[in-house]
């Protein structure tokens, strides 16, 4: 979250469906140990008395916030889903993201052929549900146009402005002016269909023909039609809300896919799929994130992407199964390093790229640093500290350290914004909570107060201990956050 915030472009997850089977790896019924832990110790409901749905939202629910809060202005979220919880997703989302970000709801095509053992209908088809952070400043990428849309334009008279598709030149919209009789060259006189009008006045009409943008067909005889040039048309196609498995694959080819890099791994989203996602939501140098990352689908897509057009898009994956390191990280190594053994060109060369394999640390807490039994390391807590007082990303590697030159342990100044500088007198011990060297004292506060007031900006100061009132801390511009009790009060506070 501090290095990430407000960063990543396009966010793409694909959760527990709840539909009760526990046939693969995330597990269904939402008991496997991840999950089982956060309901047990985590969880600020009592899930006793809950139903399946009822759990699933208390599992999801903090993970969307925290996306959102991940996602840049202009990003985008897209969640796979089905049946069972597209409603409920659609009202929580709708809940921490607004009504007015929803974007769209995709129905992805996920078989090709009727499942005819079903007792009712066939189910051939899973959402892919689209919100955005702010829809005002979300653009979508149109798609690129293909050979084949292109191969429907042709130019049969030869028009030196190139190949052309004719369209209708009738519209249904009544206009009693647009509704008149057209002789064509042959001499047949046409009108518009009943109840429908020309789109044009006469006059238009008269300046189209001149401009011989009006195609009465090879005879002369046909109803007249409008030229449409190829040269013309927008560069991209908007995207449509039915993706079928021609264009994104498969459930099956997502299996295959995975098969061919001799990786195992029950029902994986085709890569195709979100290959479509990336085109119409992130640019070429842009973060995408997966957080129900399974197998490594989206860093297979956004590698192909990059190699594709070369692109410089980024991943991050977050994995909590066991599986993380053995199936996830091992399918991206064999797409960036390639599989000597694939049949498939690409695969077997392999698509380049790098990544860093991290495992989470002990989390933030305000009983694990009085207890001693999780002290982060300095810079981590300053990111994690600023990053919740300003809801700003902040790299741990911008923080100023007690072993960068030039860092005044009196004062401990670690960071600035436009408006702030950050204090934080902190060591990785449990012996900074007793001793002075943690305090926050009157000369220590007339020098940051100095500094600060220079610089035209407020001060911050996260400490364990004060030795002046608030009322004179005011005077000085300083605001006093008293570790490790404001951990999660920061935002609070400061925001």
């Amino acid at each position: 979250m501090p290095t990430y915030a407000g960063r990543v472009k396009c966010v793409y997850i694909d959760p527990p469906y709840n539909t009760g089977n526990e046939g693969w790896c995330y597990s269904d019924r939402l008991n496997s140990k991840t999950l089982a832990h956060w309901f047990d110790e985590v969880s600020p409901v009592d899930v006793e008395d809950l139903e399946r749905h009822d759990k699933w939202l208390c599992m999801m629910w903090p993970r969307l916030h925290l996306l959102r809060e991940l996602l840049a202005e202009d990003g985008v979220i897209f969640v796979s889903i089905d049946d069972n919880e597209q409603h409920h997703l659609r009202a929580i989302m709708d809940e921490i993201f607004g009504e007015t970000n929803f974007v769209t709801n995709i129905i992805w095509q996920k078989k090709y052929s009727p499942q005819n053992d079903s007792r009712s209908f066939s189910d051939n088809h899973d959402f892919v549900v689209c919100y955005a952070k702010s829809k005002s400043d979300f653009r979508i990428i149109p798609l690129p146009r293909t050979e084949k849309q292109n191969q429907r334009y042709a130019n049969p008279d030869n028009d030196p402005r190139g190949r052309w598709k004719s369209s209708g030149l009738n519209v249904k919209t009544y206009l009693a002016e647009y509704d008149y009789p057209i002789t064509t060259p042959s001499g047949r006189v046409v009108n518009p269909p009943t109840g429908s009008c020309w789109m044009c006045s006469r006059d238009r009409f008269e300046e189209l023909v001149a401009d011989n943008r009006i195609w009465f067909g090879k005879s002369g005889n046909n109803v007249p039609s409008v030229k449409r040039f190829l040269t013309e048309v927008k560069d991209g196609l908007t995207p449509l809300t039915i993706w079928t498995y021609e264009e994104v694959g498969h459930s099956q080819s997502g299996t295959q896919g995975l098969n061919r890099l001799g990786v195992q791994f029950p029902n994986p989203k085709p890569h195709t799929l979100i290959d479509r996602m990336l085109r119409v939501a992130a640019g070429p140098d842009d973060i995408v994130l997966d957080s129900f990352a399974g197998s490594g689908t989206t860093a297979h897509a956004v590698l192909a992407l990059n190699k594709e057009d070369g692109g410089n898009r980024r991943f991050i994956l977050v994995e909590c199964e066991e599986y993380a390191d053995t199936i996830t990280a091992e399918r991206v190594r064999r797409v960036m390093d390639g599989v000597p053994s694939a049949k498939d060109a690409d695969l077997r060369e392999g698509y380049g790229g790098g990544f860093t394999y991290c495992t989470l640390g002990e989390p933030i807490t305000v009983e694990g640093m009085l207890t001693g039994e999780s002290m982060p390391a300095f810079d981590q807590l300053a990111a994690y500290l600023v990053n919740c007082a300003t809801g700003s990303p902040v790299r741990a590697s911008d923080i100023r350290t007690p072993d960068d030159s030039g860092f005044d342990t009196e004062t401990s100044f670690v960071y600035e914004t436009d408006r702030q500088r950050f204090h934080l007198f902190y060591r990785p011990s449990t012996d900074w909570l007793a001793s002075n060297e943690g305090a926050l004292n009157s000369e220590r506060a007339a020098v940051i107060s100095a500094e600060s007031k220079r610089a035209g900006k407020s001060a911050v100061v996260f400490a364990p201990v004060r030795y002046m009132n608030s009322a004179d801390l005011r005077a000085l511009g300083i605001t006093f956050c008293q570790l490790p009790y404001e951990l999660t009060a920061a935002r609070a506070q400061l925001g």
